[in-house]
C-alpha cells in the first residue's frame, strides 16, 4: 500500500452495504490498532468489536451523530483509562483509530468516527467496567457506493497549507506543498 495515497483518497465512509466483513479483515483492522504507537508504549486502550446488528442498533443512539454504527458490518468502541490523567490517552487512542482506519481502507472497507454522548447506556448494552472511559466509536463496512473508494478527493476540500502549517515560527509561509 502506498501510504501517502491511502492517505490522500481516505474519506469517511457512513452508509455501508448490508455484507459481512471477512474474519481476516475484522482481524486486519484490530491488529493495526493494537500496533499503534503510544506514549512509553503504554497502550492505553480496550477496544470492544460488535459486529450483532441488535447491539449496533442500540449503540447507534448513543451518540448525536452516530447514526451509521446502525448500518455498519463491525464497530469497534475504543475504551481507554480516565483522559484526565494525561493528556496523551486520547492522542494515543486517536492514533489507534487511525491505524485502524487505514488499514480498512487498503481492503476496500470504509469507516467512520462516532462520538459516544451517552457512554453509561454504551456501557449498560457493552458491559465494561467502571475505570474504563468511552468518548468513541468507529464503524466499518463495505461502501453501499463502491466508487466512494477511487473516486479522486474534491477540489478545495482542504485548507491551503500556508494557513495551517508554520515555519519555525507563526506566520513564516511554507512555501508550496
Amino acid at each position: 500500500m502506498d501510504v501517502e495515497e491511502a492517505i490522500r483518497m481516505k474519506r469517511a465512509v457512513r452508509s455501508f452495504a448490508r455484507r459481512p466483513l471477512p474474519e481476516e479483515a475484522v482481524q486486519a483492522i484490530l491488529r493495526a490498532g493494537r500496533r499503534a504507537q503510544s506514549a512509553k508504549n503504554s497502550q492505553p486502550w480496550h477496544f470492544i468489536a460488535v459486529q450483532d446488528h441488535t447491539a449496533l442498533e442500540a449503540l447507534s443512539r448513543t451518540g448525536t451523530f452516530a447514526g451509521h454504527l446502525a448500518d455498519a458490518s463491525l464497530a469497534v468502541f475504543l475504551l481507554t483509562p480516565d483522559p484526565a490523567q494525561r493528556w496523551s490517552i486520547l492522542f494515543d487512542c486517536g492514533q489507534a483509530a487511525a491505524y485502524m482506519q487505514l488499514a480498512a481502507w487498503n481492503l476496500g472497507i470504509g469507516s467512520c468516527l462516532a462520538t459516544i454522548y451517552h457512554p453509561e447506556q454504551a456501557r449498560s448494552i457493552l458491559g465494561f467496567p467502571e475505570e474504563l472511559h468511552l468518548h468513541v466509536a468507529l464503524s466499518f463496512g463495505y461502501p453501499d457506493d463502491p466508487a466512494v473508494l477511487t473516486e479522486p478527493p474534491r477540489r478545495g476540500g482542504r485548507r491551503p497549507v500556508g494557513s495551517v502549517v508554520h515555519r519555525e515560527r507563526w506566520g513564516v509561509d511554507p512555501g508550496k506543498s
